[in-house]
């Protein structure tokens, strides 16, 4: 027979933890009627090492209990396959997420290198998920929850474009797009592609400690076609816009946006 200190000891677990599966009546320890003490014989441990097995594989103390209440082999390994899923999801979204990250930190590069001038760039493919015309376009609304599952889940993937279409006598249309960006080689099965192999690229700034709340759309078209009529770019007609990454200074917003504007 042994003390809990004992257990505790040679388990390697402390015995605030013992005590903790005492109290959910995972281990029931023999007690001595004189001195209270609680000791612990071979299958005690047994039970002990078996509860602190399904922990360390992070299965919930009720799901311990019902293994202990009685599981067959079958449904011991069903249960373990349902842990393995749920836990290669969390391994996807943490992966999704680091890559947030580090894209994150590409787009405070891309601020730092280009807010203010103007590059040439190819607009990589985007699968366009669906479309809102207009902020007031409640009915789209509807169309696009078909793809809520998948948005929530896609963290990095999946992201929100301004699409401004002009012409000569100023904006035609301005609407919003979320898309997905197409991984290296992936063909979209049923979305429309989006793709401009040669585009004007700037960075800009937008948000109220900039401009003062003032619509600075004018003013960023004006540039656009003189910067493509000094170096004899034809413009398509088309602007795609990406916010890059929102921050704050004295209490008002910083935004700072990409934009892809197609040319010949």
């Amino acid at each position: 027979m042994y003390t809990i200190g004992q257990v505790a000891k040679f388990l390697g677990i402390s015995r605030d933890t013992i005590k903790y599966y005492e109290e959910k009546e995972l281990v029931k320890p023999q007690q001595n009627s004189e001195n209270g003490y609680r000791t612990y014989n071979q299958l005690d441990i047994y039970n002990l090492t078996t509860v602190n097995f399904y922990r360390e594989l992070d299965f919930e103390i009720k799901r311990i209990q019902e293994v202990r209440k009685g599981m067959s082999i079958e449904g011991i390994q069903l249960l373990l396959e349902e842990k393995e899923q749920q836990v290669l999801e969390e391994i996807a979204y943490k992966n999704l997420l680091l890559k947030k990250l580090q894209n994150a930190q590409e787009d405070c590069q891309k601020i730092q290198q280009y807010l203010g001038t103007f590059t040439i760039k190819e607009m990589k493919p985007l699968a366009m998920l669906g479309v809102i015309d207009h902020y007031t376009a409640y009915e789209e609304y509807d169309a696009l929850k078909e793809n809520t599952d998948s948005l929530k889940k896609a963290v990095i993937l999946t992201s929100l474009r301004r699409v401004i279409q002009f012409n000569e006598q100023g904006m035609q249309e301005d609407k919003f797009m979320i898309v997905r960006k197409l991984e290296e080689n992936e063909k979209a099965l049923q979305e429309q592609v989006l793709y401009h192999p040669t585009c004007l690229y700037t960075v800009i700034e937008d948000g109220r400690w900039s401009t003062g709340g003032k619509n600075t759309d004018d003013q960023v078209e004006a540039t656009i076609r003189r910067v493509a009529k000094e170096n004899g770019y034809e413009l398509l007609g088309l602007v795609y816009i990406n916010l890059l990454l929102a921050t704050f200074e004295g209490g008002l917003e910083r935004i700072f946006l990409e934009m892809y504007v197609p040319i010949k």
